[in-house]
């Protein structure tokens, strides 16, 4: 019975925020535990739609926020509430009234303890972002045992886009589609590890290239080499056009 009397609470403090000051203390902290419980610990289905990851994921991110990044308790927020706080606005892209109403804090303690945990994950850089690994002269793979010492290729694609009606001409392909100009970069596994959107179909793929290795964010390379049509079509190592061919005429580039 006092549990469902809290869950009722809950979802009245919920819907009506302005109650919250009104509320002793002791009901409010343990509100706290029942919303935090039920958004990460009821089950992995739930967890998964408000942090977007399972329970056992969460569980490891905030031991290495711990262990690495050496992200502790406050006096009021202890770890696994403040980075469910944080996972929840970066899953939802919600604002701080939000976080109130679900967390059941002020907006003070929401925004300063999301700071925290961000800072904290940016720490966690050098264990959770795998440095590319160049391709070496006893390669096996047949598509890059051609290419020593690269680490990737790139290449533009076009993505369906809905625009306001302004300025669809500047984003309409030879086909008639609305789609802007994207440059994807992969590694030698085929997986994404760099992406800019947002140019208009119009703009050149030697523009959007440039704007690339201009931006302070910007991919970063050693050397850029491009890739012969010859080379993909014949003697590449079974290299394939579609995915090298839309950087440059004729050919791809292959990051190294």
């Amino acid at each position: 019975m006092a549990q469902r009397q809290m869950l009722l609470m809950l979802e009245a403090l919920m819907n009506d925020n302005k109650r919250l000051p009104q509320t002793p203390y002791d009901t409010r902290h343990r509100i706290r535990q029942l919303a935090y419980f039920r958004m990460i610990h009821e089950s992995d289905l739930v967890c998964r739609k408000s942090t977007r990851m399972d329970r056992r994921t969460f569980t490891i991110l905030c031991h290495l926020l711990r262990t690495v990044s050496g992200l502790s308790s406050t006096e009021i927020v202890d770890v696994e509430e403040m980075v469910a706080m944080f996972l929840h606005v970066l899953a939802h892209d919600v604002k701080n009234r939000v976080i109130q109403r679900e967390f059941v804090r002020s907006g003070e303690t929401v925004s300063r303890h999301f700071n925290i945990v961000l800072f904290d994950v940016v720490r966690l850089y050098e264990e959770l972002i795998k440095r590319l690994a160049p391709i070496t002269n006893n390669c096996n793979d047949q598509r890059w045992k051609c290419f020593e010492n690269c680490l990737g290729a790139l290449d533009g694609t076009y993505i369906k886009v809905n625009v306001p009606a302004g300025d669809r001409p500047t984003f309409r392909t030879c086909k008639g589609k609305i789609a802007p100009n994207v440059l994807g970069v992969c590694d030698t596994k085929g997986d994404l590890v760099y992406i800019l959107a947002g140019w208009e179909e119009s703009v050149a793929d030697s523009w959007i290239l440039r704007d690339t290795l201009s931006r302070e964010n910007g991919l970063q390379y050693a050397n850029l080499k491009w890739c012969p049509k010859t080379c993909l079509d014949e003697g590449g190592g079974g290299h394939s056009c579609e995915v090298f061919n839309g950087v440059g005429v004729n050919g791809g580039m292959k990051i190294g």
